[in-house]
């Protein structure tokens, strides 16, 4: 897929459709880690967050500590090659590409992501090694055969990949649609491939309900919670990797994970394609 970004036609239509009025996922993660990349409507829904539940505030890092470790197995023990992240975050520090190319060089990795801003950022910022490929794709989640489409112009969809669901599922809010979106995905490629996911959780924590509320009710980016049992169903097919499906903290911890007081309300799984 031709990459017209650099065209100024292009990216002035995709700057027209940043709105910072509304609170934006991204830009309040990058808020939360520190960044500059966000806007008052992003730090004040920020604020309004953490009052409502300080948990929110080692969400980020918890997230960070699970993708690192799912990366690292699905890279080292998995020796997977080949990474499709659909709905990537602001901040490239530490990513996909980061992770995996620091342990085998050769690491190819296809970002997939409909928000403009990200887009602009990942393309300045996400570089790959010489060795190596990093490719954004601008496309959105609800399009999985556009995902793949374009995911083939860098990948090998005839070999195994690794397919990266950064809490993207999260966003859909239609059960049916979320699992349509996963089939799509895991059809789309061979046996031998991984899906790695993180969604948000309705049964690990009673006050992630009220905190998510209060999130839909200022962003126009949906967050829908799952349980347990909701998101093994989406998993159908798919052989979980020990643990399985469990809150990200549980899932193959590390001893340098930063330390949470509370419960983290997302669970997280890396499983194969048989």
């Amino acid at each position: 897929m031709a990459d017209t970004w650099r065209m100024d036609s292009t990216r002035r239509a995709k700057a027209a459709q940043i709105d910072t009025t509304v609170p934006n996922a991204a830009r309040v993660g990058d808020y939360m880690e520190g960044g500059r990349t966000n806007f008052e409507a992003d730090r004040r829904a920020s604020r309004t967050l953490i009052a409502a539940s300080p948990a929110v505030t080692e969400v980020i890092p918890a997230l960070r500590a699970f993708h690192r470790r799912a990366v690292r197995y699905l890279t080292v023990e998995a020796g997977i090659r080949q990474f499709l992240d659909i709905g990537t975050r602001l901040d490239m520090s530490g990513n996909t590409h980061a992770v995996a190319q620091a342990l085998a060089p050769d690491c190819r990795i296809v970002y997939t992501t409909s928000d403009p801003l990200v887009l602009s950022h990942a393309r300045a910022l996400a570089v790959s090694t010489p060795v190596g490929a990093v490719a954004l794709l601008d496309a959105d989640a609800g399009d999985p055969g556009a995902i793949l489409a374009g995911a083939a112009e860098t990948l090998d969809l005839r070999r195994p990949v690794a397919i990266v669901l950064p809490a993207t599922l999260a966003f859909v809010s239609d059960d049916a649609a979320a699992a349509k979106i996963m089939l799509s995905l895991t059809t789309g490629v061979p046996a031998g491939s991984y899906v790695a996911l993180f969604h948000h959780a309705s049964d690990v924590d009673p006050s992630a309900a009220a905190t998510t509320r209060r999130w839909n009710a200022m962003s126009d980016q949906q967050i829908t919670l799952r349980s347990r049992q909701q998101l093994d169903a989406l998993l159908t097919g798919l052989d979980p990797v020990p643990p399985g499906l469990v809150p990200i903290t549980e899932w193959r911890p590390d001893p340098g994970d930063p330390d949470v007081e509370h419960a983290i309300p997302i669970y997280g799984a890396v499983a194969r394609k048989p």
